[in-house]
Parts: structure tokens; C-alpha cells; sequence
């Protein structure tokens, strides 16, 4: 009898491990976040996905309207934004792309630019989170 309940316990231990193997391990790498005008483009890589079809990414940032002197002239000149989409998982991976516009108002007219920071990216799946460092 305690053989049998040994190789019981041997043989679920190593079915646990067999299905832990195949869950993956999903993780966010070469993550950028590139200002064009007053959009933000923030383009990535997952990986880690195992046999995933598909992920869902969001984009959550802050854009601040600044003025040449490197101050942010109006409280009111300061919203988040944030995009989101679902993209293909292949051999485990996913590419994305996702793309925040600033719809500040009152308008953020030159010579102030719009400033990106507390950019955030999330597979809200599997509950990955990666916050890029610094302003864009």
C-alpha cells in the first residue's frame, strides 16, 4: 500500500510539472515608445505565450501640453490616454503596435509640444505590466 501511494504521488507531481511546462511563461521585451507630432506609438514584443492564440494589449499614458520654458502652463492642459487591441500569437510570440493620441483642451498650439509620461503596457490576460521610464 505505501508503494502504491508513493508512485501516486510521483506520478501527480509529474503531471503537474508537464502542465505547468506548457503554460508558458509570458513576459514583455523590446518594448518602445516613439513621440510622432502629439501621438505616442509604442510598439512591442511578448513572449513566453505557449500555446496562446491571441493577447490583448493596452496603452496608458499621460500627455501634458509644455511650453518652450519647459513648464506645464495649465492645469487643465493634462489628460491620460490610453489605446488598446488584441494581436496574433505566433511560435509563442506577439508582435504589437498601439498608437495614443492627445486630445487636450484647450489646444496645445506651437510653440508648446505634448510631453508623454507614465507610459504603461499590459497584457491584461496573463497580468504583465512593464512601465516605461523617463518622458517622450
Amino acid at each position: 500500500m505505501r508503494r502504491f501511494t508513493i508512485l501516486a504521488i510521483l506520478a501527480l507531481a509529474a503531471a503537474l510539472s508537464v502542465s505547468i511546462a506548457w503554460a508558458g511563461n509570458p513576459h514583455l521585451v523590446s518594448v518602445t515608445a516613439t513621440r510622432e507630432g502629439d501621438s505616442l506609438v509604442v510598439e512591442g514584443k511578448e513572449a513566453g505565450l505557449g500555446n496562446e492564440t491571441q493577447v490583448h494589449i493596452e496603452v496608458r499614458a499621460t500627455a501634458e501640453c509644455i511650453n518652450p520654458g519647459a513648464h506645464h502652463p495649465k492645469a487643465a492642459n493634462k489628460e491620460d490616454a490610453s489605446a488598446e487591441g488584441d494581436f496574433p500569437v505566433q511560435n509563442g510570440k506577439a508582435d504589437f503596435s498601439l498608437t495614443l493620441t492627445a486630445a487636450i483642451s484647450p489646444n496645445c498650439d506651437p510653440p508648446m509640444t505634448i510631453r508623454w509620461s507614465n507610459v504603461e503596457v499590459e497584457d491584461t490576460e496573463h497580468e504583465v505590466l512593464k512601465k516605461l521610464p523617463g518622458t517622450f
